[in-house]
């Protein structure tokens, strides 16, 4: 074994112990991103069963202060009411499917016992400055059903958006019911909607698009490349081992030279 004498040199030890700290490391990668599979595919079918579940009327899911449920977010809920666009607002900084920066319209609806339900509308451009007010199309009038997707109130912690204060009148950062109840002065259902019909006229504002599957495969393509990393390791050490062998007994080896040849006789 003389020959692996070799693997006790400063640099050999160091890239062997190397070797041995990635092989955990991999492993526990693989462990992560397959708990990231899992994670994600969890809640691509949590999204879909909500988004696919039939409609239920939005009191059953909701009340005054009541905070939106991972398992009732997205459900498609209904409600009939008024718009009530007097005391709507606008959220900054809002972006549509092709990345464009406007504003989403949030109009209180006021249901048939009193209680107001947030509504978001959809999207509009900011079209300049937004410090005025945006023009924003009007609602169907009068007695109205609704149709839409129950969110969460919007946290900065959630969305990373901050609470900007003193901003211009009717504008928000956030979407939040308890903020909103105080404004109104009545009783505001906990989350909002995300209406889906009666669709606007003139398709503005543009309405929100369904929520997307996130890509759990590409967790589990991760997981299986981290543990196939870590079983590369060690065969990528061997090979290195027997090519520094080889190449150690290549230099090591007597050059054999060729002897003179004898002058011819004459």
């Amino acid at each position: 074994m003389h020959r692996y004498r070799f693997l006790l040199t400063r640099q050999w030890v160091i890239l062997t112990l190397f070797s041995l700290a990635l092989i955990p490391t991999m492993i526990r990668l693989g462990f992560w991103q397959q708990d990231r599979y899992e994670e994600r595919t969890a809640r691509n079918q949590l999204v879909s069963d909500a988004l696919n579940a039939k409609p239920v009327a939005v009191e059953t899911l909701t009340s005054p202060g009541h905070t939106v449920t991972r398992s009732e977010r997205y459900h498609s809920v209904t409600a009939t009411g008024t718009f009530d666009t007097s005391r709507e607002v606008v959220v900054r900084r809002r972006v549509n499917a092709d990345d464009e920066v406007g504003f989403h319209v949030l109009t209180p609806f006021v249901l048939t016992d009193g209680k107001v339900l947030l509504v978001n509308r959809g999207w509009i451009p900011a079209n300049g400055a937004q410090t005025a007010f945006p023009k924003i199309p009007a609602p169907p009038a009068g007695r109205t059903t609704v149709t839409g997707r129950l969110k969460p109130d919007e946290t900065t912690s959630a969305s990373g958006i901050k609470d900007v204060k003193g901003l211009p009148d009717r504008q928000v950062m956030l979407i939040s019911s308890e903020q909103q109840a105080r404004r109104l002065g009545a009783e505001v259902l906990g989350g909002y909607v995300e209406q889906t019909a009666p669709e606007p006229k003139g398709d503005t504002p543009q309405q929100i698009s369904s929520p997307g599957k996130e890509d759990a495969p590409l967790n589990y393509a991760y997981m299986i490349q981290w543990w196939l990393f870590a079983a590369g390791v060690p065969v990528g050490w061997v090979v290195l081992v027997r090519r520094e062998n080889r190449e150690r007994e290549t230099a090591a080896a007597p050059e054999e030279t060729a002897a003179p040849a004898e002058p011819a006789g004459v």
